[in-house]
């Protein structure tokens, strides 16, 4: 007799990048890509390492456009940077899912009581931050998409 195992639970994430230097659309382009952005930042390291295959990852552009931008996917658990001699760096394979029909902004994001506790708005400069169910929802919300009974949120 097999025992049926209930899904992974899938956790959020807001993974920010400064889109002089990598910009969301070539993901997009690509549609599926390693992200090197954790580059060797303790923080975002330790982030990452607690990122696992079917996360979603709410795309974030740092400055000057300080908005959130796209949905991805996690699509591989993190692993040491092949391209680092060093081994200090970890990457995450991402998988294009969705550009937010709306951005959503810092001060939106700011000036919203349901996601006002978000680790990341205490500290923008967090490469990696991660988000709870409800304050993923509430950003999908924020951001234009809405559910349809019956189908998963993106």
């Amino acid at each position: 007799m097999s025992t049926i195992r209930p899904p992974a639970k899938r956790n959020h994430w807001i993974f920010s990048v400064n889109p002089h230097h990598y910009h969301w659309d070539t993901l997009f382009v690509k549609g599926k890509e390693m992200w090197r952005g954790a580059g060797t930042r303790p923080d975002a390291i330790r982030g990452l390492k607690q990122v696992r295959k079917g996360d979603r990852v709410l795309c974030y552009h740092a400055a000057p456009e300080r908005a959130l931008y796209a949905i991805a996917e996690v699509t591989r658990d993190p692993y040491p940077d092949p391209h680092d001699r060093d081994s200090k760096m970890m990457v995450a394979d991402l998988r294009a899912m969705e550009r937010l029909p709306r951005q959503v902004n810092l001060d939106e994001l700011r000036e919203n009581t349901a996601v006002r506790k978000l680790k990341f708005l205490k500290n923008v400069r967090l490469i990696i931050s991660q988000v709870s169910e409800e304050e993923y929802q509430e950003i999908l919300r924020m951001a234009g998409i809405v559910a349809t009974p019956g189908l998963p949120l993106p």
